[in-house]
């Protein structure tokens, strides 16, 4: 009789995966610790728990997961601002950013607004690295199985950027300083679950005979909440079209030099201001 039911079930979960129209929605709970030593090491514990209440919404975010066969779309769930409080915490989602996959045209395009400007991220899709382990763990209901991988880190570091021990290194123009930067290596740990038989995951994670429901990559952890298969109403999964197009390489160049940009219009009103006192 057991062995009746196991075999109805399985049957009913091919089935389940064989409709043509097959789609889904997954979300995640994202989770960032901070790394308080690179903003200064003479904060006192009051000032690092202010700290961590203003970096919240960055630090701890939701994401919805549309996914189907072939195609995905990964966004940041919007939070409204208490009356107030609006514009006073960086790290929120205008609800226009999404990463979207497409497994068969192998097109990955993460869609962006970053200051006052649409870009569009192309990244290849080339089959990432996987290695494939045996140990197991229930997320839900569901059987997740482990894969790791050390990649490049080619995400805009956002904490170097605003850090003090970053921003104080003093120029000589006497020298030729190679401004290359070291390619920082990131490890990664996934648990997918091969009885949602697609190939995607969070952010612009993919590659595994299964749906991705957890990642740790770094200080950073993001694990499925909540999964519903062919829901009643039809996901519409769209490719962005609207931005500039430019590779990560490129766009993480923009940003740095708009970020520096900014840092200096700052330094140059505070250095005003102090001759006025």
């Amino acid at each position: 009789m057991k062995s009746l039911f196991t075999l109805l079930l399985a049957f009913l979960t091919v089935a389940t995966f064989a409709q043509k129209k097959f789609q889904g929605k997954a979300t995640y709970m994202s989770k960032t610790t901070m790394d308080m030593s690179r903003f200064g090491d003479k904060m006192s514990e009051q000032q690092k728990k202010q700290m961590m209440a203003r970096f919240k919404n960055y630090l701890e975010k939701t994401f919805t997961l549309n996914f189907n066969k072939t195609e995905s779309s990964f966004k940041e769930n919007v939070k409204l601002d208490a009356p107030g409080t609006a514009g006073r915490r960086w790290g929120n989602s205008n609800g226009q950013g999404s990463i979207y996959k497409n497994l068969k045209n192998k097109e990955m395009i993460e869609d962006v607004e970053q200051f006052s400007k649409r870009f569009l991220v192309v990244e290849p899709m080339d089959q990432p690295k996987w290695e494939m382990g045996t140990e197991t763990k229930k997320i839900g209901q569901y059987t997740c199985y482990k894969a790791t991988m050390e990649k490049v880190d080619n995400k805009v570091d956002w904490g170097s950027m605003f850090s003090r021990r970053g921003n104080n290194k003093k120029k000589d123009s006497t020298k030729t300083v190679d401004t290359k930067e070291a390619v920082k290596m990131i490890f990664v740990t996934a648990w997918y679950t091969p009885q949602i038989p697609v190939s995607s995951g969070p952010e612009t994670y993919f590659g595994l005979p299964g749906l991705i429901l957890e990642i740790n990559e770094g200080r950073t952890t993001m694990l499925c909440t909540e999964i519903v298969l062919n829901p009643s109403e039809t996901i519409d999964i769209k490719k962005p079209t609207k931005g500039k197009e430019v590779n990560r390489e490129d766009y993480n160049k923009i940003v740095k030099e708009k970020t520096e940009e900014i840092r200096e219009q700052f330094k140059s009103r505070g250095s005003r201001g102090g001759r006025r006192n």
